[in-house]
């Protein structure tokens, strides 16, 4: 399966957002791509009011990404706002493509590091699991990676690739931060980890909040780097080997051998 990362650097204006879903969707369909994943906060970039430009599933972002999806003939996953009951919005992964309509809504905020996402943002609960050309794909957004638990259970619930798609935050070593736990949430799951970071935006910008460093990676069953991007704007393209992957978790069984809750009690995987 060949996969693309859109390391972009999402402005605060959705529809020119929108453009460079676009133009990106087209050059990864160009290269053979099957599957291309933006960062979170496509729509609009961190560190604006979000409630301005949220907008349902079935308004005219989300609808535009579908179109996009359509006309390029791969599933196209970005992150977006959406409107949450209680005033907040929602900050949701859209995922649209041949065979797939989904959409998952980011289930740990960022209320970390002087930052509270909890304040304008209200959580998801579900994990989700989108199938591309017959492979299980788990989605996640940012903060989640710090959370091996849900890593386990998108395996758990068949996912041979989870994607990550993030606007991190600035600062000394979370960089480093980054792409480490991408490639221990593979080894976690002994399944391929695609994360896609907003690309840097500037010292001035990157002041405004959680708004992208860049090292976008791809991480293998055994965490090893398959691809990766520097700090600019790029697409990353690069062949996943399911195959491989899969005799790797046989090999090693972390998910046949793990326990449940009930510490001591060895779960039965078949």
């Amino acid at each position: 399966m060949r996969v693309a990362l859109a390391q972009i650097r999402s402005s605060t204006d959705p529809s020119a957002n929108l453009d460079l879903v676009d133009e990106y969707t087209q050059r990864a369909a160009d290269a053979g791509a099957r599957l291309v994943l933006f960062p979170e906060a496509t729509m609009c970039r961190l560190g604006v009011p979000l409630a301005a430009v949220a907008e349902p599933l079935d308004g005219p972002w989300a609808n535009g990404v579908r179109q996009i999806a359509e006309r390029a003939g791969i599933v196209v996953v970005a992150g977006m706002f959406t409107p949450a009951d209680d005033g907040r919005v929602k900050n949701t992964l859209i995922a649209a493509g041949p065979g797939v309509d989904a959409h998952y809504d980011k289930i740990h905020l960022y209320d970390a590091f002087g930052f509270s996402e909890s304040a304008t943002v209200a959580p998801g609960h579900e994990p989700v699991v989108i199938t591309v050309d017959g492979v299980s794909v788990g989605l996640t957004l940012c903060y989640d990676v710090r959370f091996p638990e849900l890593y386990i259970e998108l395996a758990r619930r068949g996912a041979q690739l989870i994607t990550v798609h993030a606007s991190w935050g600035t600062g000394p070593g979370k960089l480093e931060q980054w792409t480490l736990l991408a490639r221990a949430r593979a080894i976690d799951t002994t399944g391929f980890v695609a994360a896609v970071d907003q690309a840097y935006p500037g010292d001035e910008i990157a002041a405004l909040g959680p708004v992208g460093v860049g090292g976008s990676v791809v991480a293998s069953p055994t965490g090893e780097v398959l691809a990766s991007a520097g700090g600019d704007p790029s697409l990353v393209v690069t062949d996943i080997d399911l195959a491989a992957a899969q005799k790797v978790r046989e090999t090693i069984a972390v998910m046949h051998n793990r326990v449940d809750h009930a510490w001591g009690k060895a779960e039965s995987r078949g």
